[in-house]
């Protein structure tokens, strides 16, 4: 049974072409504990709102349906309160196991601890700076892809699209590690390769309904046409800008470009697709992702070690779009599904 609650106040570097139009082989694990029987298990999402955190949920509600456990999915509601409330929660519901998606563990340490100290197993996507196994807080492991490659490469595409004189503004929310990490990479990246960072703009994720209109706005008049690329540590940021850009009468497929290291929310592919105010996103696999959140909090529960996969973004573009038919998530061609029901036995 899956049930949703709303409570208010992210190694493999290859960077995959889009679509994969063969079946490539799995390469994540391929041994492991058999399904633990009749668990539930609580889902904590920062902000369902958020397209990447809803599509790593989605697949933890699919991967869990598979291997017969209930879903509690908690929604934090994009704040720190809603998250802390969460967690009040999860302690009072005593799961056999807890997956926090899309928030910095250092947000919630105590709380965090006192579920740790209980003997409920944690494990996470975008939870902080350390991929992998053993992650920052007691998590048992925090799944994401190489998130500096991912920045890298979002950093590459503006330099190649813009050529000379590019001027590049970043959007980062530093109230998550990761996100700094991800935005100084991303300055980086552009300045080695001879760009101009015009601006680093530090504005949070949960207010960019609000905040980047007016923000888009101020931009534009202050760095006009020296603002040819836009590059942001989400997609969400790009949620809300088009509308300021439009009435200054800059078309969808014009400059400033927009490009996202990360997620690959639905929202930004159909963008992309209608070259609508942005033009490329470093996706993840997130159903995927999903699918080994499962796996490895059943490895946890069954005091097994952490797999240590590390799932590959994708480069998306319009083109690669346009063969894609009218899917709106990067979902590997890969036989995961099978490959995780094997280790599960189911």
């Amino acid at each position: 049974m899956r049930k949703r609650t709303f409570i208010g106040a992210m190694l493999a570097t290859t960077i995959l072409s889009v679509p994969v139009l063969a079946e490539t082989p799995w390469d994540g694990p391929t041994t492991g504990p058999t399904g633990a029987e009749g668990k539930t298990i609580v889902v904590l999402a920062a902000d369902l709102k958020n397209g990447g955190i809803l599509g790593v949920t989605n697949g933890v509600e699919e991967a869990a349906e598979a291997m017969g456990w209930e879903v509690r999915v908690l929604d934090g509601a994009s704040s720190v309160q809603g998250r802390t409330a969460a967690l009040g929660q999860t302690m009072a519901l005593q799961p056999d196991g807890l997956v926090i998606t899309g928030f910095d563990v250092v947000e919630q340490q105590a709380a965090l601890e006192g579920i740790i100290e209980a003997n409920i197993p944690v494990v996470a996507w975008h939870s902080g700076s350390k991929i992998g196994c053993e992650a920052e807080g007691g998590i048992f492991a925090n799944v994401s892809t190489d998130a500096m490659r991912v920045s890298e490469v979002a950093a590459e595409w503006a330099m190649e699209d813009g050529g000379d004189n590019v001027g590049v503004v970043i959007f980062t929310d530093s109230t998550y590690q990761i996100a700094i990490d991800k935005a100084d990479r991303l300055k980086e990246t552009v300045e080695k390769m001879g760009g101009t960072v015009l601006e680093y703009v530090d504005t949070p994720i949960a207010d960019t309904s609000t905040r980047m209109g007016p923000l888009t706005t101020s931009l534009l008049q202050k760095y006009g046409a020296s603002w040819t690329h836009s590059l942001a540590i989400n997609d969400l940021y790009f949620d809300f800008m088009a509308p300021s850009l439009a009435a200054a009468g800059i078309p969808g497929d014009g400059s400033p470009k927009a490009g996202s290291a990360g997620d690959g929310s639905e929202a930004a592919f159909q963008r992309i697709r209608g070259a609508q105010y942005q033009a490329i996103t470093v996706a993840e696999p997130l159903n995927l992702q999903g699918w080994q959140l499962v796996d490895e909090l059943n490895r946890a529960i069954q005091g097994e070690p952490c797999s240590g996969y590390v799932t590959s973004p994708a480069l998306v573009t319009q083109e690669g779009l346009a063969k894609l038919g009218d899917s709106n998530q990067f979902d590997p061609d890969t036989p995961y599904r099978d490959a995780y029901k094997a280790i599960w036995g189911k």
